[in-house]
């Protein structure tokens, strides 16, 4: 079926595998199967079209489905907060309260606004860290969508209808897709310490993903290695590094249970080399998510004890990788290597030597 995009549109957005940043910054608006998306286009091949929307979310589709496209500005610029909060209003339908911060739209229960306030505060936070670190910082394009549900009941359902569904052990997630962190209280407020901690701990790594991907630390439309996505995730968990002002001691900034899956990986099953098959591909993650993420935090932890600069220039010669672009075995290797120059086997002897300092 032939695609109805004008023709010039259609050359400009044939090219597949571009990068965002070497495309014109033009909006167009495209109706899809009924629905009409508003957005920046980013790739567009004859098999498939991504469409990054002006809430931020990032729309896939065939070109054979797409209907009327026009081109309605050139330029290209985010809903303002004032409009997307309307939007979020009239989604979640009274539902949940909406409370805008500096960088946050937050929904959350009535009556639980301190939430907003959380997430912003952990937004200096996180940033400050990564900044100290050498990972470029830049202000979001997007105001950051969070939803905090009051129940499970309803953060399920929820996920379900938005086309994530996910296990009932899951507290929240953050979709690069829709581009934001869900969640939910445990306790509906009424949590205990012990839940409250737990609740936090999802926040922290579920919106230090979010951060990540809008702040260009990772880049939200190429392949980053999950292993250090995750690690970094996994690292902020701990309250020595989300806190740092009133818990500055090394000893604060470890995950005592990342420390632990490690330590139980390291005795049942992990030999040496295995970092660099991580490295390499993502399938570990599949095959063993314990020892995956186990391996990650620990990595990710020694690096940017020991190399934090070396590490901001791994993660920023990532950032900086084609959007779209296959990730294969050998250039991920390549990339790596080229920034931690040492024999593989001497800096995996650091590695466990500084782990080893960690304590039981």
């Amino acid at each position: 079926m032939r695609s109805l995009l004008p023709a010039t549109l259609f050359v400009l957005l044939l090219a597949p595998a571009a990068r965002a940043t070497d495309q014109p910054r033009i909006t167009m608006l495209v109706d899809v199967e009924g629905r009409k998306l508003e957005g920046r286009p980013l790739a567009w091949s004859r098999n498939q079209a991504f469409l990054l929307g002006r809430d931020g979310q990032l729309w896939n589709f065939a070109p054979n489905r797409a209907r009327n496209a026009r081109k309605t500005s050139s330029s290209f610029t985010s809903y303002s907060a004032s409009e997307m909060r309307s939007s979020l209003e009239r989604e979640l339908a009274g539902k949940l309260v909406v409370t805008g911060t500096g960088h946050y739209l937050v929904a959350h229960p009535p009556g639980k606004e301190a939430w907003a306030q959380r997430f912003e505060e952990l937004y200096r936070s996180c940033t400050h860290y990564f900044n100290l670190r050498g990972m470029r910082v830049n202000e979001p394009e997007f105001p950051l969508v969070a939803i905090v549900w009051g129940k499970q009941d309803q953060f399920l359902r929820f996920a379900s209808m938005q086309g994530a569904p996910v296990s009932s052990n899951v507290l929240g997630f953050y979709s690069p897709t829709t581009n934001r962190c869900t969640l939910y209280d445990q306790g509906g407020g009424t949590a205990t310490q012990r839940m409250w901690q737990e609740t936090d701990a999802t926040i922290i790594h579920e919106a230090t993903h979010q951060m990540a991907f809008n702040t260009g630390v990772h880049n939200r439309f190429g392949l980053s290695p999950k292993w250090m996505v995750e690690g970094l995730g996994t690292m902020f968990e701990a309250k020595g590094v989300w806190n740092w002002l009133n818990y500055p001691n090394r000893s604060d900034r470890i995950a005592r249970d990342r420390l632990a899956q490690f330590r139980h990986w390291q005795k049942h099953g992990r030999a040496t080399g295995d970092f660099f098959h991580l490295v390499g591909s993502d399938r570990q993650f599949n095959d063993n998510p314990s020892a995956a993420y186990a391996e990650s935090w620990a990595w990710v932890f020694f690096l940017t004890e020991t190399y934090p600069h070396k590490f901001g220039e791994y993660v920023r010669r990532v950032a900086a990788r084609p959007d779209f672009e296959d990730y294969p075995l050998a250039k991920r290797l390549a990339d790596f290597q080229a920034v931690f120059t040492l024999d593989p086997r001497i800096l995996e002897k650091h590695f466990l030597d500084f782990m080893a300092s960690l304590g039981p």
